[in-house]
């Protein structure tokens, strides 16, 4: 009998991607749709219009309003790439697991990361996140910023367990008040902490941590909601 195979996945196509995209965009920015084909026209636009202006022949013309269309295109991709960052963030602000999403999905190679929280109030559903990387171990607290003072402390303390005291633990409460971090300025704050700890270093650090988080918060109750992932912008395509 032969063995059955399943099928390949099958990838959404480019347009089906900018489509997804933009779906996801005009929610918070209606007049994307108008834009971004102002864009490919400008761009094609400008191509003849340099044409001429060099008086160069009608068929470099084309050749022109060719080139500055493909221009256009890599402009509008650029151009909704950052828009639906933004668009994701306004989308995540206030929502729970906002902070898990950024410190998993937003910093880069030289930090690692996890979506769930390292730390939870069942009561309040206050939690903090945890983050290790190049700049030391970040923790970050989501929700009431006086009823995070106990449970930050806590883990302010599991995080000197993996640094030994020797990196630097920097805290962040996501908010709008005095003291706090907008959600969509949190990224860049973390990745703008000097960097103490060299790659072999990180290693140690994440080797430390996943060590150290083994039953730990895996073990608690995780609060229902604390889920970003609806909140997520499309890839763009490559």
């Amino acid at each position: 009998m032969a063995s059955r195979t399943a099928a390949p996945e099958k990838r959404p196509g480019i347009f089906s991607t900018i489509k997804q995209l933009i779906t996801f965009t005009k929610d918070p920015f209606p007049w994307v749709v108008w834009i971004l084909p102002l864009i490919l026209f400008v761009g094609a636009g400008l191509g003849v219009i340099f044409a001429f202006a060099t008086q160069q022949r009608w068929w470099f013309a084309i050749l022109w309003g060719f080139f500055g269309l493909m221009v256009g295109i890599i402009v509008a991709m650029l151009f909704m790439n950052r828009l639906a960052t933004k668009a994701m963030y306004i989308k995540l602000d206030g929502m729970p697991g906002a902070g898990g999403h950024v410190v998993s999905n937003m910093l880069g190679r030289n930090w690692r990361g996890e979506e769930m929280p390292v730390g939870i109030n069942p009561k309040t559903q206050d939690v903090v996140y945890r983050a290790v990387g190049r700049g030391g171990v970040v923790l970050v607290g989501e929700g009431s910023r006086s009823k995070l003072e106990k449970l930050m402390k806590k883990e302010r303390t599991v995080a000197r367990r993996i640094t030994h005291d020797s990196v630097p633990v920097t805290e962040f409460y996501i908010g709008k008040g005095d003291g706090e971090i907008a959600i969509d300025q949190l990224a860049k704050h973390i990745k703008k902490l000097p960097k103490t700890v060299d790659r072999n270093g990180m290693a140690q650090l994440i080797a430390r941590t996943e060590s150290i988080s083994r039953g730990g918060a895996a073990a608690l109750p995780i609060p229902k909601g604390i889920d970003p992932m609806r909140a997520r912008a499309p890839k763009t395509p490559r």
